[in-house]
C-alpha cells in the first residue's frame, strides 16, 4: 500500500519548509491569525497542505488578497505573497494608515525575493504595523511527490515564438525561470551541477547558464552565509524537441490516457453513478490512484473488480459474526469499506469511460502510431513504407482531423522530415490547410519537419527485450536520458556543463576545495543524489510515468521532474498560444 500523502517526496518538503519559515517563525501560543493569500500563494498551499494544517498552526480564516474584506482590528494578519506589484499594493490597502488598518499588525513572508523597489515601498508606508518580513525561497508548486511546476503559462509562447518582437519577453521568461529554478534547488538543499542539451537550439544553454549564475550568487548569499560546493546531484536542462513523438502518440497507462481521452479539468473527474453526477478529485490523498495511475489499461480493468471482490467478501466475513465486539469492529470498519468502495467505483468508471473512448477509433489508430513510432511492427519486422501506414488512418473518415494531424506529425517525425511538396499533398488531401501550423511550427522547436537537408535520427536504446503490450511499444526518449545520466553515460559534448562537473558525477575523483575528500565516488553518486529534470516548454505523462519507474528501478537516486504551468486540460487538440504563429497539436499537457 502507498504511504500517505504527507510522507511523499516533494509535497512534504515544500510544507515542511513552509511550516519552519513561515508558521513557527511567527506562532506563539494561544495566538490566532488571519492568513492572506494571493493566487499564487493559494495554489502553492493547495498543493501541500489542507485546512486541518492550517488550524494546527493557528489560522482561523483564509482570506484571497485581491478581494474586498471586513477589518478586524483585533487580530494580526499573516501575509504569504508573491513579491509582484500587485499583491504589495493589495497588503499597502490593508495598512492605508493607523485608524484604517484593517489588522492590528502584519507578519509578510515572500515566496521569492523582494525587489528593493517594492521593500522600500513596503517600508516607507507601513514599517510600524509589520512585525516580521521575510524572504522563504519557495517560488514553485509541488503536484505530485516528484513532479513539481513554475507554474508559467507563457514560458512556451515566448521561448518558442519566431516573432523577434518578442525578444525582451522571452529574456524576461527565462530569469523568472532561473529564479524559480534556484529555489526547487535551494528547497530540496542541492547545489547541483547543471548541464543541458546542446543541440538544436539554444534555450537550454541560456537557461543553464543563467540558473548556474543565480546559484553562485544564491549559495553565496544564503540564510547562513556559507558557501556551499557542488553536491551530488544534477540539474538537466532540455529543450521541448528533443522528443516530439512522447507528445503526439496516444499513450495507454491510466493517468496518461484519462487526461487525454477524457474532459478532465483541475484534476476533477466527473462521472455517474445510481443516476446521479459525481465529482472525484485525482490526487496523491488517494492511495489507489497511486498504485495504479502509471499502470496499462489492460492491468487496471483486471485490478479494480478483484479489489472490490476482495472487499466484499471481507465485509461479509466480518457481518457474518454476531458477538458484541464483532458488532462493534463493523461499525468501526464501516466508513472505512465505504471509502474504499467508492475510490474503487470512481477509478472503474474512469477506466470504463476511458474504454469507451479507445474502442470505437483509437484502438485502430494505436496500432499504425506505434509503427511510425519505433519504424517496426509488432513482430519486430522493420517498416519499410512509413506512407502505407500513415494512409489508412488518412482514409478513415471515423478519425477527426486532430487524429490525422497527430498520425501526419508521426510519419513526418518517423522520416525524420519530408518535403515541401510531399507535406503540401498531406494537408490538401486531408483538407486541413487552416490548420497546417499545428504541424509546420514544430519547425520553432528545434524538429525537422522540412529541413534543408537529410538529418540523421538519434540513436535509441534497445528495449527489445522488455516486456510490454503491442499497443505501448514506445519507450519515451526522456528515459534513455535518466537511465544514462544516473549511469554517467551521457555523452559531455551533447550534454555539457556549465561549470565544473561534480566531483561524483565527473569519473575523475577530483574535488573542490570546497568540498571534503570521499574514497568511494561512485557509491557517493548512487546514495541520496537527485537528478531534476526541466524541459523547457512542458512535459506528458508518460515523460512523468518515467521519472518514477527509473526513481523505482535506482532506488539511490531520485528524479524531480518539472512542468511549466497547470494547465492540465492541454493535451491532444490545439495548443494555443497566445498568438498563431506558435499553434501546435502536441500532447504536452503543461506548457
Amino acid at each position: 500500500m502507498a504511504p500517505p500523502v504527507t510522507e511523499r517526496g516533494l509535497k512534504s518538503v515544500v510544507w515542511q519548509k513552509i511550516k519552519a519559515t513561515v508558521f513557527d517563525d511567527c506562532k506563539k501560543e494561544g495566538e490566532w491569525k488571519i492568513m492572506l493569500l494571493d493566487d499564487f500563494t493559494t495554489k502553492l498551499l493547495a498543493s501541500c497542505c489542507k485546512m486541518t494544517d492550517l488550524l494546527a498552526e493557528g489560522i482561523t480564516v483564509v482570506e484571497n488578497i485581491y478581494k474586498n474584506r471586513e477589518p478586524v482590528r483585533q487580530m494580526k494578519a499573516l501575509y504569504f505573497l508573491s513579491p509582484t506589484s500587485k499583491s504589495v499594493d493589495c497588503f499597502l490597502r490593508d495598512f492605508a494608515s493607523k485608524s484604517e488598518n484593517k489588522y492590528k499588525a502584519a507578519y509578510i513572508y515572500f515566496t521569492d525575493f523582494c525587489p528593493d523597489s517594492l521593500f522600500n515601498k513596503i517600508k516607507a508606508s507601513c514599517s510600524k504595523s509589520i512585525r516580521r518580513c521575510k524572504e522563504i525561497n519557495i517560488s514553485f508548486i509541488p503536484l505530485e511527490s516528484q513532479v513539481y511546476t513554475l507554474d508559467v503559462p507563457d514560458a512556451f509562447y515566448y521561448c518558442y515564438s519566431p516573432d523577434p518582437s518578442n525578444a525582451n519577453g522571452k529574456d524576461a521568461v527565462m530569469e523568472a525561470m532561473a529564479e524559480q529554478i534556484v529555489t526547487v534547488c535551494a528547497t530540496l538543499d542541492e547545489n547541483p551541477g547543471v548541464r543541458y542539451k546542446s543541440k538544436p537550439l539554444d534555450n537550454a544553454s541560456k537557461l543553464a547558464q543563467l540558473v548556474e549564475k543565480k546559484l553562485e550568487n544564491y549559495y553565496k548569499i544564503d540564510e547562513k552565509s556559507l558557501i556551499k560546493g557542488k553536491t551530488h546531484s544534477q540539474l538537466i536542462i532540455i529543450d521541448r524537441g528533443f522528443d516530439p513523438v512522447s507528445t503526439v502518440l496516444h499513450e495507454l497507462t491510466f493517468q496518461a490516457m484519462a487526461y487525454d481521452l477524457l474532459p478532465i479539468e483541475n484534476d476533477t473527474y466527473k462521472y455517474k453513478t445510481d443516476g446521479k453526477e459525481k465529482e472525484a478529485i485525482l490526487e496523491e490523498d488517494d492511495d489507489l490512484w497511486v498504485r495504479i495511475r502509471h499502470r496499462h489499461i489492460a492491468v487496471v480493468l483486471e485490478e479494480i473488480p478483484k479489489l472490490m471482490k476482495e472487499i466484499s467478501s471481507t465485509k461479509k466475513a466480518t457481518e457474518g459474526k454476531t458477538s458484541l465486539s464483532a458488532l462493534t469492529q463493523l461499525m468501526k470498519k464501516m466508513p472505512h469499506f465505504r471509502k474504499q468502495i467508492t475510490k474503487q467505483v470512481v477509478h472503474l468508471n474512469l477506466a470504463e469511460d476511458c474504454m469507451s473512448k479507445f474502442k470505437p477509433n483509437i484502438e485502430k489508430l494505436c496500432k499504425s502510431e506505434q509503427d511510425l513510432a519505433l519504424g517496426t511492427d509488432a513482430e519486430g519486422q522493420k517498416v519499410k513504407d512509413s506512407m502505407r501506414v500513415l494512409l489508412p488512418v488518412l482514409l478513415n473518415k471515423s478519425h477527426d482531423n486532430y487524429d490525422k494531424i497527430r498520425a501526419i506529425l508521426l510519419y513526418i517525425f518517423s522520416i525524420n522530415g519530408t518535403t515541401e511538396e510531399n507535406l503540401d499533398r498531406l494537408i490538401q488531401n486531408v483538407r486541413i490547410e487552416n490548420e497546417s501550423d499545428m504541424i509546420r511550427n514544430w519547425s520553432y522547436l528545434g524538429v525537422p519537419i522540412v529541413p534543408p537537408s537529410q538529418q540523421n535520427k538519434p540513436l535509441r536504446k534497445d528495449r527489445s527485450t522488455e516486456e510490454t503490450f503491442q499497443l505501448s511499444r514506445w519507450t519515451p526518449f526522456i528515459k534513455d536520458i535518466l537511465e544514462d545520466a544516473i549511469d554517467n553515460r551521457l555523452d559531455s559534448k551533447e550534454w555539457p556543463y556549465c561549470s565544473q562537473c561534480p566531483a561524483v558525477w565527473n569519473g575523475s575523483g577530483a574535488v573542490s576545495a570546497r568540498q571534503k575528500p570521499r574514497t568511494n565516488y561512485l557509491e557517493d553518486r548512487k546514495n541520496g543524489s537527485k537528478l531534476i529534470i526541466f524541459v523547457i516548454g512542458g512535459i506528458t505523462y508518460s515523460e512523468m510515468r518515467c521519472a518514477y519507474e527509473v526513481s523505482q528501478a535506482h532506488k539511490s537516486c531520485e528524479v524531480i521532474i518539472e512542468i511549466t504551468s497547470t494547465q492540465r486540460e492541454r493535451k491532444a487538440g490545439l495548443l494555443l498560444n497566445r498568438e498563431p504563429d506558435v499553434r501546435l497539436n502536441p500532447r504536452i499537457l503543461r506548457s
